[in-house]
């Protein structure tokens, strides 16, 4: 599994409980994954202005054309800012009939980078 580095949201450093969402894109062709990846780019830039959110990882899983993101909100609603986030909102409708995405999510009383990421990997498997 390749993983991007962590980047940061606004939320970054501050303690508190959070929201853990892990999206798992499993797509029917290996082309569309390079234009997937680059969509899932695009949107880690704006991440630094997100409101709620605590930050990401984007991962990738190229020879079994799977890929998402693990992302850190502040709460509920900061995860339904950013799926009703324009830039999100065009992605997903670009991508929609390419494959099948599953996602899971899970509270925390306090968000710890390490925990947070094996147990993401462990819904992945």
């Amino acid at each position: 599994m390749v993983r991007s580095p962590w980047t940061p949201g606004p939320e970054h450093g501050r303690d508190g409980p959070a929201l853990v969402s892990v999206t798992d894109f499993r797509l029917d062709r290996a082309l569309d994954l390079p234009g997937v990846h680059r969509a899932g780019r695009r949107l880690g830039r704006g991440w630094p202005e997100l409101e709620g959110a605590y930050g990401m990882w984007l991962w990738a899983r190229p020879f079994a054309r799977r890929c998402g993101a693990v992302a850190v909100w502040r709460d509920e609603a900061a995860l339904h800012r950013f799926v009703a986030w324009r830039p999100h909102v065009e992605i997903m409708r670009a991508y929609r009939d390419r494959g099948t995405l599953t996602s899971t999510t899970w509270h925390s009383d306090a968000f710890d980078p390490a925990q947070t990421w094996a147990r993401a990997r462990a819904c992945l498997a």
